[in-house]
């Protein structure tokens, strides 16, 4: 029989009490911040005293690798298993949700009693159960897409419901992980910390900005032709202020006398999102090549892991063995796991088995690498010995056929296995999942007919625009899995002059009536406070209104918006719709 939350959390609360409590665990995770954006990396455009620090006291990695986007990493991460496996294909459209079959890291500790939380960027799905309170999380406050287009008093996601921030965006995550933190300091706690920056738009405050805007930069990139210095120097200041909350974060541990009890996990999603100095690697973000998906990783436990350096390569997907097995978690997953537990390695405990020698492979947009130590077998069939050519600069194939044949059949060994696991078919997205109220549906799943445009070729926080026909027609596959009445929310700007427009939101045999009555017409927010040009879409401060009620049967279909009046010259800009559910 399986026991009930509460009765774990209070067997916890016994146990520790009686040997000693069980480590909290603090992940924090960056967003397009590259291996060389440290000062301990020999980084001299910027300093990082705290993560430094957090490196020098516990175990950093010097081969650590990731994936070179952001939501294979978070899959990677959150499952133990290789991004393809959970069905995790695009960062975008849905296709950045982990299937609903696959078990998170979230799930193994909050069964074991811990308290949940993650504050940030979540970027592995939104409608719920791939939402964060739907993957092991008691606590989200943040936001479901790959890029959020305003950070400064952003509308964010709590726990399903949109609420306003406070503040630049990272400095607000950090808060609330802080108070949950203390909410929670009697018990274990398992803090997720995904921060979104340096990711663009290059948005930092003025505090941080004004330390970089002049500054000229000595490390460049190594082909210094190609980096664009202000948008460096933009990424630079956000990743001096990522530095600043990493130490409210280990400040906070300290105040709450947790620093011995906690261990803190530090690393990056990908590699940098610009041409920097990244330690003469080859590659930046999106590549499979070392600069795009070498990543630090530093794990500090002061009561168990000494400081230590650790060369042997380790890759997103082990973290959810080693921190489970560094805590004593006792968890069967339910699916085979690609990664492995460094827990020996950290406490200096006797090998069993170590991962020197098995491969590691990287995948993305059909380009797939395998490192396996010290060599790199490229997406282009270039084989590089990385000890003694780290930046990839000579291949070497020609000198060992029998190598490239052996890491050629590996490589496509894991192509025809994961391919084979890979989500087949577009996933519908849920409406009304029995265990979640509201579901939201915004701009960036759904697909436009039509004139329709979208603000921005970029999904993940654009709106659509250009609806001028009452033939244009905004859908999204679905599925609805609780049948009842639905309240229907929408999100919209239009001018004066379009007010009077009449649209139709249909499914199947459902079909609901609704008209814009009030202009709304606000100027398109983030070009003063960005840095540099961005390259994603302008946002603004959508109004809601209520459409009325939708009586919603069980079952998949498309969900159709489309306009029956236009009285002006367009109907509106479209942003989300929001289904709660009331019986």
């Amino acid at each position: 029989m399986k026991l009930s939350h509460l009765v774990i959390v209070s067997l916890w609360v016994s146990l520790s009490a009686l040997f000693g409590r069980a480590p909290n665990v603090v992940v924090i995770l960056t967003d397009d911040q590259g291996w060389g954006d440290l000062s301990l990396h020999g980084n001299t455009n910027l300093e990082t005293p705290h993560l430094d620090s957090l490196a020098l006291e516990g175990a950093q990695f010097e081969r650590f690798y990731v994936c070179p986007v952001c939501s294979p990493t978070r899959a990677e991460f959150l499952t133990g298993r290789y991004h393809l496996r959970s069905g995790v294909t695009s960062t975008s459209a849905g296709g950045e949700r982990m299937n609903v079959d696959e078990a998170t890291i979230a799930e193994a500790f909050r069964d074991a009693g811990y308290a949940t939380g993650a504050f940030g960027k979540w970027h592995n799905g939104m409608q719920y159960p791939y939402h964060p309170n739907g993957r092991g999380f008691d606590e989200f406050y943040g936001f479901c897409s790959g890029h959020w287009g305003h950070y400064f008093d952003p509308p964010l996601d709590h726990n399903g419901r949109q609420v306003q921030g406070k503040g630049f965006v990272i400095d607000d995550f950090t808060e609330k992980a802080m108070a949950f933190m203390e909410e929670h300091q009697e018990r274990p706690f398992f803090v997720y910390l995904p921060y979104n920056t340096p990711h663009s738009p290059m948005q930092v405050p003025d505090q941080w900005w004004n330390r970089f805007k002049d500054r000229e930069l000595v490390m460049r990139h190594r082909l210094p032709d190609k980096e664009d210095v202000p948008h460096t120097r933009a990424a630079l200041a956000m990743c001096e202020n990522i530095d600043w909350n990493v130490g409210r974060v280990l400040a906070k541990i300290d105040a709450l006398a947790l620093r011995e009890d906690t261990i803190v996990v530090y690393f990056c999603d990908n590699g940098p999102n610009g041409n920097r100095w990244n330690g003469g690697m080859k590659g930046r973000k999106g590549s499979t090549d070392e600069g795009g998906v070498r990543s630090p990783l530093f794990i500090r436990w002061p009561r168990k892991i000494a400081s230590q350096v650790i060369g042997e390569p380790a890759s997103a997907i082990d973290l959810l063995p080693t921190l489970t097995a560094l805590a004593g978690v006792a968890w069967e997953p339910p699916k085979p796991l690609d990664g492995l537990s460094l827990r020996a390695h950290l406490l200096g405990e006797p090998l069993t088995k170590w991962v020197t020698d098995r491969p590691i492979y990287s995948a993305w947009r059909q380009k797939v690498a395998v490192r396996q130590w010290p060599w790199i077998y490229t997406h282009d069939d270039q084989l590089f010995h990385l000890d003694k050519d780290p930046g990839q600069q000579m291949p070497i194939g020609d000198r060992f056929p029998d190598k490239v044949a052996m890491l050629a059949r590996l490589r496509d060994k894991w192509v025809a296995n994961v391919a084979g696991m890979t989500a087949s078919g577009m996933r519908p997205f849920v409406i009304g999942h029995p265990d979640c109220l509201i579901t939201t549906l915004p701009a960036r799943d759904a697909t436009a007919h039509g004139g329709i445009k979208r603000s921005n070729r970029f999904p993940n926080d654009s709106h659509f625009t250009h609806w001028t026909s009452l033939e244009d027609e905004i859908t999204w596959p679905v599925e609805v899995q609780q049948a009842g009445k639905y309240a229907v929310e929408l999100h919209y700007t239009c001018p004066e002059e379009s007010t009077g427009s009449e649209v139709v939101l249909s499914l199947g045999n459902s079909r609901l009536v609704g008209t814009i009555r009030e202009a709304h017409d606000p100027p398109l927010l983030g070009a003063e406070e960005d840095r540099v040009p961005r390259i994603e879409s302008y946002v603004k401060a959508f109004k809601a209104v209520r459409l009325g009620e939708l009586d919603l049967e069980e079952g998949q279909g498309t969900l159709s918006l489309r306009a029956t009046r236009i009285p002006g010259e367009e109907v509106m800009d479209f942003r989300l719709l929001q289904f709660t559910r009331l019986d």
